[in-house]
Formats: C-alpha cells, sequence, structure tokens
C-alpha cells in the first residue's frame, strides 16, 4: 500500500463519515433525534471511527518501515561484501600474482614478503567482516582497529582521527586502510619502535592528510625500491588515492610517512 492512497483515506474517510452522518440525521432521523443527541453521537460515533482508523494505518507504516528497513540491511550486506570483494581483488590477488612470479624466479625472500602481504590482507578482510558499516564511521573503526594492534604488537598509538563523515567513498576507504595497515605492520616487524602516531584530517572541498609516525630505528632509505613489495603496494594505493606520498626519516629517529591529496593534485 503507498503513501498516496494513505493521504486520500486520511482526505476522504473522514468527509464521508461525518458528512454522511449528517445528511442521514438531517434528512431522516431529526424527527427521532435532538440536535444535543445527534452532536454526542456524531463525536462519539467520529471518534472511534478515527482511532480505528488510525490503527490500522499506523499498525501498515510500521509493517511497510519493517520491510524499508530489512531492504536496507539486506542491501547494506550486498554493498559489504562488494566493497570485499573489490578488497580481495586489489590486495590478494595481485599479492598471490606477484607471490607466483617471485617463486618461479626463485626469489624466496621476496616470496616471503609477498605470503605476508597476503596474510595482512586476510587480517584486514577479516576485521572487516567484523566491523560492519552500522558499527560506525571510517575513523570509529580505524580507531578500533589501531587499539587492537596496539594491544598486539604492544606498540603505543596515538591518534588524532578528524575525518568529515561519509568523506572517503567506500573505495577509498579499502586504499587507505591497506596503505594504513601496511605502515603499521612494518611498523610492527621492522621499526623496534616504542611508540607511534597517526594523524587524519579531511579538509575542503577535497583534501586531505595522512601522516603516520614512529620512534623506531628508522627506514634505510627513502627512494622507491623494487623489491620492497610493501613500500611498492603503498606507492600504488597512494596513486590509486590521487595522493602524493613522501617516506623520510624522522630528525628524532623512526620514520614518517605522509599522504597529502589536493583536488587536481597529483600522486608520485
Amino acid at each position: 500500500m503507498s503513501y498516496r492512497l494513505f493521504y486520500w483515506l486520511t482526505v476522504l474517510i473522514p468527509t464521508i463519515i461525518i458528512g454522511g452522518f449528517e445528511f442521514v440525521r438531517h434528512d431522516f432521523l431529526l424527527p427521532y433525534m435532538s440536535m444535543e443527541t445527534g452532536n454526542v453521537y456524531i463525536t462519539l460515533l467520529t471518534l472511534l471511527l478515527s482511532y480505528l482508523f488510525a490503527t490500522w494505518m499506523f499498525r501498515t507504516i510500521k509493517q511497510m518501515n519493517a520491510r524499508i528497513v530489512e531492504e536496507q540491511a539486506r542491501r547494506a550486506v550486498y554493498e559489504e561484501r562488494e566493497r570485499l570483494a573489490r578488497e580481495l581483488h586489489d590486495g590478494i590477488a595481485q599479492s598471490l600474482f606477484f607471490l607466483n612470479v617471485k617463486l618461479k624466479q626463485g626469489h624466496l625472500d621476496d616470496a616471503r614478503v609477498a605470503v605476508s602481504a597476503i596474510d595482512n590482507h586476510v587480517r584486514q578482510a577479516i576485521f572487516n567482516l567484523r566491523s560492519l558499516p552500522e558499527e560506525g564511521s571510517f575513523d570509529q573503526r580505524l580507531e578500533k582497529w589501531l587499539t587492537q594492534w596496539s594491544a598486539l604488537s604492544g606498540v603505543d598509538v596515538a591518534a588524532d582521527l578528524r575525518v568529515k563523515e561519509s568523506f572517503f567513498t567506500p573505495a577509498e576507504e579499502v586504499q587507505l586502510f591497506g596503505i594504513i595497515q601496511e605502515a603499521f605492520a612494518n611498523i610492527r616487524k621492522h621499526a623496534q619502535a616504542k611508540h607511534s602516531w597517526i594523524r587524519l584530517t579531511t579538509g575542503e572541498p577535497r583534501s586531505w592528510q595522512l601522516v603516520i609516525e614512529d620512534d623506531g630505528v628508522g627506514i634505510a632509505h627513502t627512494k622507491p625500491d623494487t623489491k620492497k613489495y610493501g613500500l611498492s603496494m603503498m606507492r600504488e594505493r597512494a596513486r590509486q588515492l590521487n595522493a602524493a606520498i613522501d617516506i623520510q626519516k624522522r630528525a628524532d629517529g623512526g620514520t614518517i610517512i605522509r599522504l597529502t591529496a589536493h583536488p587536481g593534485g597529483f600522486s608520485q
């Protein structure tokens, strides 16, 4: 039943009931019923019929809303599946291809890196399955992941996340989360750090910046290295986000990774 039908029923039913009763009363019942008695009857009749009609109408609307909520929940599941499919294709499929190439070439060290990347992508997919969109915004889900990462790695994380609601598309969230996960995986494996920092801020109209720092031993080099698969994937994800990425040693020790995106900007 459509809302248009509810509209016309709401308009016509009171008119038909009250107008019909008044017509019958004046033409047929006036010799048998006084004006005062008729007013009491029409008031009670209007109250009764209004109650019955409102009860039926709101029950029907509630059922319609329940069906709409169910459809929205089903759609959210489909959208989440599509998002995970893109994530698995972008991450695990590429990692498996890279692993196959390196195994054929006999490069076992690079193959180990690919296996580690696949493990990270699987963990990311599991996290996304456990964290449905209804559980919060992107920054809330990211903060939850950082808390779990800190508990598992023993490295303190100071997070400053100031992201406007729905600023990133689901595809951009996947790429951005992949960069963050790879950066913190490197901190856990190689940095020997005790503290880490992450700052993600968004601006107008589509500018944003991501900064990740740690107080570890620092990166050995800052130029692109095709042998460093994790860094290559980070640069590729940054390119897909149309963001410039800069990886440097911190003056106080450790590494700083900075991604900056501006409308009409370019990645490196």
